[in-house]
């Protein structure tokens, strides 16, 4: 039987950090699915967003549920045991989730008015 590690989760960006992260988001409607390993089980979510830190880093922030019928959002740094993308293709491994879309022409222009 296989053992995990709770995944750890980080604390955000600081300006002693040095250069912002960017951030990337999905829309709501196409949220990639990420397991979570907390409290020796593996739990669900859905990723809003990734950031991407000036150092290489990778973050995602992943909203789920600990078991407590509420829902919880944790950043976590890429790569970890503790963390599982779903229903990436088998080949995908523990690779790093698909970047999020880039918005269309349509939703910038409708966002700019």
């Amino acid at each position: 039987m296989w053992e995990y590690k709770d995944a750890t989760d980080a604390r955000s960006w600081h300006p002693e950090d040095g250069v912002e992260p960017q951030v990337k988001t999905w829309p709501t409607y196409a949220r990639p699915m990420m397991r979570v390993h907390v409290g020796g089980k593996w739990r669900r979510g859905t990723v809003p967003s990734r950031q991407d830190w000036a150092d290489g880093r990778v973050f995602y922030q992943v909203p789920y549920d600990p078991g407590t019928s509420s829902k919880m959002a944790r950043l976590f740094k890429w790569p970890q045991p503790g963390l599982q993308p779903i229903g990436l293709p088998a080949h995908a491994g523990h690779g790093a989730l698909p970047a999020p879309p880039a918005p269309s022409r349509a939703r910038v222009q409708a966002a700019d008015g």
